[in-house]
Order: structure tokens, then C-alpha cells, then sequence
């Protein structure tokens, strides 16, 4: 596994999968996000952080929905997935290459 890992693709497609995995299966509210509530003619906007999970639409507990119009990502939200999901697996495969890099110096 260690050899599997040495490389910078592997590295990347490992870390991202399983963080893209993580976030979509469990319920972790850490995305900025907005839920409306419609109850009659008053409508609630109500910021606060979401899942990626509660976002795909895979909850499984459609009571927690009872007067929800909608809810979604706000631009902020969108920008901390991309970081999380794309871009700390690629910091971690530029510095598997690195160290690799130096290795083969010494």
C-alpha cells in the first residue's frame, strides 16, 4: 500500500474519493449554506451551515423537512466543497511529488 501511495495520481485519487465519500455520506454541517421556510404566506430565510449529505438529497428522514421550501449552498458553501474535496487532495499529491523529487536527489 505504502508503493501504491508513493505516487502523486494515486495519492490524489485516494484522498479525493474518500473525502468526496465522507462528505456525501455522512451528515457534517460545515457548508454555508440557506434553508427557506414557507409557512402560509410567511416566508423564513434561516443561514446556517449544511451537508453535503442534506444537499445530494440523500436523508433519510423526510420529517426533518416539514416546512422547508427549499434549501441550498451559498457561493461561500460551494467554494469550502471545491476546497475540501478537490484541492487538499492535490495539496497533498504535490507534496507526495516532492518528496519523491527529493528522495531521488539524495
Amino acid at each position: 500500500m505504502k508503493n501504491f501511495l508513493s505516487k502523486p495520481v494515486n495519492t490524489f485519487l485516494v484522498l479525493f474519493i474518500s473525502l468526496l465519500l465522507t462528505f456525501f455520506l455522512l451528515p457534517i454541517n460545515i457548508f454555508d449554506g440557506e434553508i427557506v421556510y414557507q409557512q402560509g404566506i410567511q416566508k423564513i430565510v434561516e443561514k446556517r451551515p449544511l451537508s453535503l449529505y442534506f444537499i445530494s438529497g440523500l436523508e433519510y428522514d423526510k420529517a426533518q423537512l416539514v416546512g422547508v421550501k427549499e434549501y441550498y449552498l451559498l457561493p461561500k458553501g460551494y467554494f469550502m466543497a471545491f476546497l475540501f474535496i478537490f484541492c487538499i487532495p492535490l495539496l497533498v499529491a504535490f507534496r507526495v511529488s516532492l518528496g519523491k523529487k527529493n528522495s531521488a536527489k539524495s
